[in-house]
């Protein structure tokens, strides 16, 4: 395990847990000069994280952030990517209402769980393999879905529901857009 593999473990699962931008960075670094003084003194990043990279960085994360102020951004933001899927298949289709049905549902939570898993392991999945997790996993469960849950309307959504749901997360991501642009 070298330091960049620490580093990105960390950065995923931080990320992951709703953890801002400018925490993040400042963990980062914190971490980074830890893991530099242990190898000046012959040491390893096993000797700094432990075994357990993800173990480590989720007891830093919780005691960065509490619980429910993370439980309440990771609902806004939940909200937030919902409601931008959802205007810009408005946007798509050019219509004021938007039929929502179980097979679109399941496509889309099960790229999101494979994403979310895949990025606590690895770290970021870039544009490339995110198509290529939109493919072989999502595909395959829209069409599975469709055949056994059939492709009938769930519920309609107005223009204006979805608006509505990107509210919540709206502070958040205009938080964390500032701290990137800040960091450059």
């Amino acid at each position: 395990m070298t330091n960049e593999t620490v580093l990105a473990a960390c950065r995923s699962n931080w990320e992951y847990r709703g953890i801002d931008d400018a925490s993040v960075r400042a963990m980062l670094d914190e971490l980074a000069a830890r893991l530099e003084a242990a190898e000046a003194a012959g040491g390893t990043p096993q000797d700094v994280v432990g075994s357990d990279v993800r173990a480590f960085a989720a007891s830093w994360a919780r005691a960065r952030t509490p619980l429910p102020r993370r439980a309440l951004r990771l609902t806004a933001m939940a909200s937030f990517v919902a409601g931008c899927l959802l205007l810009v298949s408005h946007l798509v289709r050019w219509t004021t209402e938007l039929d929502v049905s179980a097979d679109r549902i399941a496509f889309f939570v099960a790229i999101a769980a494979v994403t979310v898993f895949w990025e606590l392991r690895r770290g970021s999945l870039g544009l490339g393999r995110s198509w290529a997790v939109a493919l072989v996993v999502g595909l395959p469960v829209l069409v599975l879905t469709r055949h056994f849950a059939g492709g009938g309307t769930l519920v309609t959504v107005p223009l204006w529901g979805a608006a509505l749901l990107v509210l919540p997360g709206l502070p958040y991501a205009l938080a964390d857009a500032r701290a990137r642009k800040a960091a450059r």
